[in-house]
């Protein structure tokens, strides 16, 4: 096993001084316990620091002089930075870093007053040498910082070896262990995913609907590693995530504005919660078939328009890496009491490289929901709901989280969720510095097989979002495959069956590569290599089938859980000649029906169906290209739409 090397940088203008103060901490790392690998190592100025910094992957805190000075001409000594100034760039550069200070005894008031309101994490006196004790505090601390609580405490609990007479049923693997029919699958899993399989029978294991020990630990550690007041671990992925926050905070009837592009959750919890929406059409590029940010200034309309809505929610950034200009966006909301929640299931690992920020906590979201398994080493399901909200309702909250999360949760999840946040403290700038790398120079080598070409962000853009301070998470990468020969379907396929690639997602004439902090150099050339060989092939391009727009939202009639929980009745898309059924138009829907891909709903429950999108319906259903239609009910083979019966129409409350 690999050992940790954890580098403590020192920063004072004085030569001779910062070299006796780093012979003497690095003697006293060398003589003490020193289990994460710590060596301290030194600079004179604040620029060389920032360098260090942006550069050193491994470095774990910063003792900073609290003045740096530079010297003129052998005799004047100027000051080059400050101490508040230099620790707000390190905590803007690199929040996750412990940052100490040395000051003179007598100057301690006036040092601690400045530098009250940052991220200092403690002061050293200059004269004390007091070398040994100062390695202590930093090595506490880091060690601190690393700690896992909850994965800790379940590997005590499963080294204890405990008779189990309480579920699961499989009893730390015994039902499966030796089992003539069944044994190959606890040998294929390994035995630890059994013995850390555990009930709520555990009480040193803590409780996810009451939490109070080590699992209340790990997510204090959490919210302070992404930024947030309160952070709760949910092992049913982001989409209940989204479900819990909607009923905590807004009522049947209440209004919510809401990107038409969000997850299906997001419109599957505007059904649970009883809220009245606000649709938001997104951006469309209609060249590569993306679905792009919703127009800030659409936006803004919408929160002039309806300034009683409870809370606005978008997604940031999007499944093809587009980022809004979040802090403007949040700062109209809060202006109208609007709250924010961004959706940053693809955007979790954000905090822990400027590349990536501001995150939408820095932005000033209230709620940020985050699949931390997507983008970072949690398994899958688990994700983080991180809390900002000023008025906050802490029992609401956790009456909602209860009421959807399991009373007998997968432990392994959770300590993914544990282990996940330690890595992205103690090498989250290292590890996304390497994959940023990466993902430049994959980029160069697409460009390089000439026939396939990755997109920038200005061809992403659609037209009407050009001006909105769109960016680019580098880390998706989209390429244009028009040039292959190939359809989407068949180079898929191709990349599967014979250089065993699976790639993210597709349009009808693009691919999306995700790269992540498991991404290695060997994926990338093996991606290279691929690509490159099906370009020399030399195919001739043909003709790529494009899926028609799907119809702007039209008119939402009746609330979505009215309707929703209507009876309903299912009328045909085709009448009997199998031409479009024109009597399912001005009808309203009871389903929320949704082509995959890309998984934005053409219709939710409550909205009028109209000609248009009746026809997009039934072209898609006899395209020759294979669409998951969800949402469709068949009577036999014959495809329905389920809609409110005329009887039902006129029980329920008209809105809008």
């Amino acid at each position: 096993m690999r050992k940790p090397v954890s580098r403590v940088l020192v920063i004072n203008d004085e030569p001779l001084v910062l070299k006796e103060f780093l012979r003497s901490l690095n003697a006293a790392a060398r003589s003490l316990d020193n289990p994460l690998g710590i060596v301290f190592t030194g600079v004179t100025t604040a620029k060389q620091a920032l360098a260090a910094i942006e550069e050193d992957g491994d470095l774990q805190a910063v003792v900073v002089d609290d003045k740096l000075y530079t010297i003129n001409g052998g005799k004047s000594r100027k000051l080059q930075m400050s101490a508040l100034e230099l620790v707000q760039r390190v905590t803007r550069l690199r929040p996750e870093l412990d940052v100490y200070i040395l000051i003179a005894q007598e100057q301690e008031d006036e040092v601690v007053d400045a530098l009250f309101a940052e991220a200092v994490d403690g002061y050293f006196y200059r004269e004390e040498k007091d070398y040994r004790g100062i390695y202590r505090i930093v090595n506490a601390q880091i060690q601190e910082k690393a700690r896992t609580p909850f994965y800790d405490q379940l590997k005590n609990y499963v080294w204890m070896a405990k008779d189990s007479w309480h579920t699961p049923g499989h009893s730390s693997g015994e039902s499966l262990r030796n089992d003539p029919w069944v044994s190959d699958f606890y040998e294929f899993m390994g035995e630890h995913i059994f013995d850390a399989d555990l009930s709520v029978s555990v009480p040193m294991l803590d409780s996810l609907m009451e939490p109070r020990g080590v699992i209340a630990e790990a997510q204090a550690m959490a919210a302070k590693a992404f930024g947030a007041r309160r952070t709760f671990f949910a092992t049913n992925g982001t989409s209940t995530a989204n479900k819990v926050i909607f009923q905590t905070l807004l009522a049947p009837g209440e209004k919510l504005l809401l990107d038409r592009n969000c997850h299906k959750s997001v419109h599957h919890g505007v059904v649970l919660s009883g809220a009245h929406p606000i649709y938001l059409n997104s951006s469309v590029n209609r060249k590569y078939g993306l679905y792009g940010p919703v127009p800030k200034r659409t936006i803004f309309e919408a929160i002039e328009a309806h300034p009683d809505a409870e809370a606005l929610i978008l997604t940031s950034c999007t499944y093809d890496g587009l980022r809004y200009d979040l802090p403007a966006i949040v700062e109209a909301a809060h202006e109208k009491g609007i709250k924010v929640i961004i959706d940053e299931a693809w955007y979790g690992f954000a905090r822990f490289h400027p590349e990536f920020r501001p995150t939408a906590l820095e932005a000033g979201a209230d709620y940020a929901t985050q699949s931390t398994h997507k983008v970072m080493s949690a398994f899958s399901q688990a994700s983080m709901i991180h809390v900002n909200d000023p008025q906050f309702n802490e029992h609401i909250f956790r009456e909602n989280f209860n009421m959807h999360t399991s009373t007998s949760p997968q432990y392994a999840m959770i300590a993914s969720l544990d282990v996940a946040r330690k890595q992205m403290m103690m090498e989250g700038y290292k590890l996304l510095t390497r994959t940023l790398a990466l993902a430049q120079e994959l980029r160069k080598q697409i460009d390089s097989t000439g026939v396939f070409r990755v997109l920038a962000l200005e061809e992403l853009l659609p037209e009407e979002v050009r001006h909105d301070g769109i960016r680019l998470d580098p880390t998706k990468v989209t390429v244009d495959i028009s040039r292959s020969g190939y359809t989407v379907e068949e180079l898929q396929r191709e990349l599967f069956d014979r250089f065993n690639i699976q790639v993210e997602k597709s349009t009808f004439n693009t691919l999306t590569l995700l790269l992540t902090i498991g991404t290695t150099r060997s994926k990338v050339s093996r991606l290279y290599d691929a690509l490159m060989r099906i370009a020399r092939e030399g195919r001739a391009p043909q003709r790529l089938y494009q899926f028609p727009d799907i119809p702007e939202f039209t008119k939402l009639r009746f609330l979505p859980r009215d309707a929703y929980y209507a009876g309903g009745e299912a009328v045909p898309l085709l009448d009997e000649k199998d031409n479009v059924n024109r009597a399912l138009v001005d009808r309203v829907c009871a389903d929320q029906i949704t082509p995959y891909p890309p998984g934005i709903p053409v219709l939710v429950p409550g909205q009028q169906i109209t000609r248009t999108v009746v026809d997009f319906l039934v072209g898609l259903l006899r395209s020759q290209k294979r669409v998951e239609m969800h949402g469709i009910v068949y009577d036999g083979y014959l495809p329905c739409l389920r809609v409110l019966k005329p009887g039902e129409e006129k029980s329920l409350k008209k809105i809008g």
